[in-house]
């Protein structure tokens, strides 16, 4: 384990701990609350065995044993419920954490890391630390504390009988750490193979056309199961390592009773008066090994918690600020965008050389091209996705590429071919360019991008649910909601590519109405090659850049 690994794991224990101090007071209520249960207990069960010792005590034994079990329940559930309490919020405070970071980072911070990683990161490695802090953190404490008060009680009672109890509960630890060495090898090597099942999944999924036509479906299908089964051999083999330490338990709790036993023997029949003595330490066995027990069965979430911390601590850190005064100053005076000698290609060819242009703030910029020109590129050039392999983007003089992606994010609204249309109600996707927004706010974004009378016509208007990815919707219908979320959003950036590509004729026209009046007083790009866009290019003003054009001349130059 790295350095960065065990200093995260520390660092999540001091929180969870400093959390965990109530579950814990009422894990000691309760151990409290067994001790009294087994003293009645012993009490009642000498008055079966020797009937002469009978009396009115017996009453009162039966309601001390009543009230003890009631007391230990309510101490058990409330414990029980913090320390979910507990989990959920690690969970929730781990989760954002991680979605900061990766927000920040963006794309292009992203790159070489594959989505199903990283969902799986996000899902089930935080998953994973429910039970570090929901369970593992409180039974530590409880491990120690708990046969310490249960071997002094023990103590108290007789001696001998105390130091075979603190003697095999000293022992316990040591075999509980072989086996978690152990747990936790396997555990890690589990996460491995489910990240790679993971990934295999999710890539087959998307190719599922590809693997049909090129009649290979059988071969994958196999593969996924020599995944799956692989995942399923090391989850085994992470049951077969953690019942070990449950089996020294047993054998340590055995050995303290026959001790006891061996302690007591020949002397009850003489001194009757030993019977409840003897009860009470043998009924205490079980309880003096019940937290060491939990600690047992918790074990695999510290190692879990370990194997999780590979993988986060291996995210993006959140990148430094820029200064608050240059935040302000691109946002309250619009934004002017500028390429500066700006060059981009990919591995097998160039696609932007020595690219120069300028957009000052409130204006409009008509990029054409055929396709593969770089129209998008500039997008993602812009959105921060990419960077440039030479030269700067620059917004009102200030480099691209130190301004963080929260600040960016808020001067950039962005309408594409498709819009994202998450599961949820209407309202609630226009509301996720700014879900602090009033409903007055909402209500007038949906009334500037035309989508009154498509609300009006519904049962539930705004609240009315949709599908993921824009099930039951229109294409022109999807492209207002991604247009009132730019008016909800009011950025002064505004990046349209190919926005109105996929619709017929009419609900193109009417989308690009909207459009200009979402373009009013904004600086915008628009990427496309419709003859309709190229209308409200020279509507709205729009210079116009070329990209086969600029690349031809230079073709000519060289030449």
């Amino acid at each position: 384990m790295s350095v960065k690994t065990k200093a995260w794991v520390a660092a999540e224990k001091k929180i969870g701990r400093k959390a965990a101090l109530v579950p814990v007071a009422f894990g000691l209520g309760q151990m409290a609350a067994g001790v009294g249960q087994v003293f009645f207990a012993a009490n009642l069960l000498a008055s079966v065995l020797l009937p002469a010792s009978r009396g009115p005590h017996v009453v009162w034994d039966v309601a001390g044993f009543v009230a003890c079990v009631l007391v230990r329940a309510a101490c058990l559930r409330q414990a029980e419920l913090m320390g979910f309490e507990l989990g959920a919020a690690a969970r929730r405070r781990l989760r954002s954490d991680m979605f900061q970071k990766l927000l920040a980072a963006g794309p292009n911070g992203l790159r070489g890391r594959h989505s199903a990683e990283l969902a799986s990161v996000a899902v089930d490695r935080v998953e994973a630390m429910d039970g570090f802090h929901a369970r593992w953190i409180p039974a530590t404490d409880l491990a120690v504390l708990g046969p310490l008060l249960i071997g002094l009680v023990a103590l108290a009672v007789d001696w001998r009988s105390g130091l075979i109890l603190l003697v095999a509960g000293l022992l316990v630890p040591v075999a509980m750490a072989m086996a978690g060495i152990g747990a936790g090898r396997a555990a890690s090597q589990q996460f491995v193979a489910m990240t790679r099942l993971q990934v295999r999944f999710l890539d087959r999924i998307r190719g599922i056309s590809t693997l049909v036509l090129a009649g290979r479906t059988a071969d994958e299908a196999a593969a996924l199961g020599k995944a799956a089964d692989e995942l399923r051999a090391r989850t085994m083999r992470v049951l077969r390592v953690a019942f070990l330490s449950s089996t020294a338990l047993d054998l340590a709790a055995a050995a303290s009773l026959v001790a006891i036993v061996i302690r007591f023997a020949g002397q009850l029949g003489a001194q009757p008066a030993l019977v409840p003595v003897a009860l009470f330490l043998l009924l205490l066995v079980p309880e003096f090994f019940a937290p060491l027990r939990s600690f047992a069965s918790v074990y695999q979430d510290r190692m879990a918690a370990q194997a999780v911390a590979e993988d986060l601590v291996t995210l993006p850190p959140m990148p430094d600020l820029i200064g608050a005064v240059e935040i302000r100053s691109v946002a309250a005076h619009g934004v002017t965008l500028a390429f500066e000698d700006v060059s981009f290609g990919w591995e097998d060819r160039a696609v932007l050389e020595h690219l120069s242009f300028r957009v000052p703030a409130g204006e409009t910029l008509l990029l054409t091209g055929a396709s593969g020109a770089g129209k998008s590129t500039i997008i993602d050039l812009i959105l921060g996705f990419i960077e440039p392999a030479a030269g700067k983007v620059t917004f009102n003089g200030i480099e691209l590429a130190t301004v963080i992606p929260a600040a960016r994010e808020r001067m950039i609204g962005w309408i594409g071919q498709k819009p994202m249309i998450f599961g949820g109600t209407i309202g609630e996707n226009i509301k996720f360019a700014r879900p602090e927004a009033s409903d007055e706010e909402v209500a007038a974004a949906v009334r500037l991008a035309r989508l009154s009378e498509v609300i009006a016509a519904l049962p539930l208007g705004l609240e009315t649910p949709i599908g993921e990815a824009g099930f039951g919707l229109s294409g022109g219908q999807a492209q207002r909601i991604a247009i009132a979320r730019a008016f909800l959003k009011d950025a002064p950036l505004l990046l349209l590519d190919e926005p109105t590509a996929h619709l017929d004729p009419a609900v193109e026209r009417d989308v690009l109405e909207s459009l200009k009046r979402l373009a009013m007083g904004r600086t915008v790009v628009l990427a496309s090659h419709s003859v309709l866009a190229m209308e409200f290019a020279r509507d709205t003003g729009a210079r116009r850049l070329d990209l086969d054009a600029i690349r031809h001349a230079k073709l000519r130059g060289v030449a």
